[in-house]
């Protein structure tokens, strides 16, 4: 779905005879947070489901006093009252228990939502995205087994158990392939008509707020040779200004301007993953991403008689990496600052049915550390260590909790630490939109701060900010966020009845 002359048109359409009127919305990313609101924006519109009964007898009786009122327009801070699970946002609970009511229990209770395509409500808007519709998803090894149960990636109104039953492909251990979700959001977007609203191959560089006046002088200034004009309702608004630019087909970078009434951040972290900031980690053997270890193999550059790779990094992707490394018998070295049973490690979290592949990860930590010999070859652990450098030699000093430092010969290191979200594009990084604004913006420490039932920017009004960006990590409950995002937008947009 590469962008095309008439993509590249539209994304320039301030510069010809329609003036140079903002667009109400423009969302940035086009993973399941900015499909699933660009869905909410094309006027799908949830009610309650008559005669459907929710599991949650508070929230049956709040729904039932107002079924022909849309979800849309109703109190979220009501609706959401009391509710609990495994997210610390109000609304993310209420769209999921809609949803998905009692899922955390295993039970699949049918969605008490109806959906109706309500045209009148839809709002005007752009979704800018580098990759195919799904973001970062078409980034992972498609073979990778989704964290989440299958169940949980889908998007309102179309499970992907039925796409994926269509596609005569089932679900393992409950569960998906990367390759699988990043095919089934780019079918939602075609199968629910919103690609007329996303402009894929494209790259942002630069968002910030500006007057609508300076806009008109400085359009009279470059276009006094044409017929456009200014259509701003008021020169003294101030609007987004968002410039970037898009790939074409022959790999030439096209740079746009767009202007924006409201802005909706949904770009994950996927984009920049986290440095250790120690001497050498520039150097071409240490690398930051999964793939490196998978290349390395294609390519017969590292194999069972190689030197060690040192993993470093206590999370699920350094857990594939185990998992990956050990099936191709070469041998690891994990190094990760925690002890084995801190109950933040994630592998303490996980049910270890669900999750045999990660319990068995998490046994091999437990079991191989470098103290004493376990059953695991080719594997071992170094627990409550960091790495102090690595050096042009291919050695890599480690520190252990005492002090005490070795070096260790590997050939090549995986620093799986997490990753951050690139917003170089916003002034100061972003840094002054976050929770704690003197430093830098991280999904878990971190997020930008919100209203949590409107989810738009404290800091910056007409700004919004969804899915990690605003705390929210899991597919199933990045859909709350949008929910609150686009109820907030509507009644912006006047398109909400009172």
């Amino acid at each position: 779905m590469l962008p095309d002359k008439e993509m590249y048109s539209a994304l320039s359409r301030h510069q010809n005879k329609s003036g140079f009127k903002p667009i109400p919305v423009v969302i940035i990313g086009n993973g399941p947070s900015g499909i699933c609101l660009s869905y909410l924006l094309s006027g799908y519109t949830p009610y309650f489901k008559r005669q459907s009964l929710h599991p949650h007898p508070i929230l049956q009786s709040k729904l039932e006093e107002a079924p022909d009122v849309s979800i849309l327009n109703q109190d979220l801070e009501y609706l959401s009252e009391g509710l609990e699970g495994r997210s610390n946002s109000p609304v993310a609970l209420l769209f999921d228990t809609l949803l998905r009511p009692d899922t955390d229990f295993g039970v699949t209770a049918e969605s008490v939502l109806t959906w109706w395509h309500e045209t009148d409500r839809a709002i005007p808007h752009l979704v800018l995205g580098k990759n195919p519709p799904g973001g970062a998803w078409h980034s992972i090894e498609g073979s990778m087994i989704t964290l989440s149960r299958g169940e949980w990636m889908g998007l309102p109104d179309l499970q992907f158990k039925d796409w994926l039953k269509q596609k005569k492909r089932g679900l393992r251990n409950h569960r998906a392939t990367a390759e699988d979700i990043a095919q089934y959001y780019q079918h939602y977007v075609m199968k629910k008509g919103l690609q007329k609203n996303f402009r894929c191959g494209t790259v942002v560089t630069s968002v910030r707020k500006v007057s609508a006046k300076s806009i008109s002088h400085h359009a009279q200034k470059d276009l006094q040779k044409s017929d456009s004009f200014c259509n701003f309702s008021e020169e003294s608004m101030e609007v987004f200004q968002v410039d970037g630019f898009v790939k074409t087909v022959k790999d030439v970078k096209e740079p746009f301007t767009v202007y924006a009434e409201n802005v909706v951040l949904a770009t994950g972290t996927y984009d920049s993953p986290s440095w250790l900031g120690v001497k050498g980690e520039n150097l071409s053997y240490v690398h930051h991403q999964l793939s490196a270890l998978e290349e390395a193999v294609k390519n017969n550059s590292i194999g069972i008689t190689s030197d060690p790779v040192l993993i470093v990094g206590a999370g699920l992707t350094a857990a594939d990496a185990i998992l990956f490394a050990h099936h191709c018998s070469i041998p690891v070295i994990h190094v990760f600052r925690r002890r084995v049973s801190d109950p933040g490690l994630i592998f303490n979290q996980l049910p270890k049915m669900m999750y045999p592949e990660y319990h068995k990860v998490h046994q091999m930590m437990k079991e191989q550390s470098a103290a004493c010999a376990g059953p695991y070859e080719c594997y071992v652990s170094l627990p409550e260590h960091h790495v102090l450098s690595f050096g042009k030699d291919k050695k890599c000093i480690l520190q252990d909790k005492n002090g005490c430092q070795k070096a260790y010969k590997i050939s090549m290191a995986l620093v799986l630490t997490g990753s951050n979200p690139n917003l170089s594009f916003l002034p100061n990084n972003g840094v002054d939109l976050a929770v704690d604004s003197d430093q830098p913006v991280n999904p878990k420490r971190n997020p930008i701060d919100i209203d949590p039932f409107t989810y738009e920017c404290t800091q910056e009004k007409g700004l919004y900010a969804l899915g990690p960006l605003a705390g929210d990590n899991f597919v199933r409950f990045v859909q709350g966020g949008a929910l609150a995002a686009a109820s907030s937008l509507l009644k912006k947009a006047n398109k909400n009845p009172p």
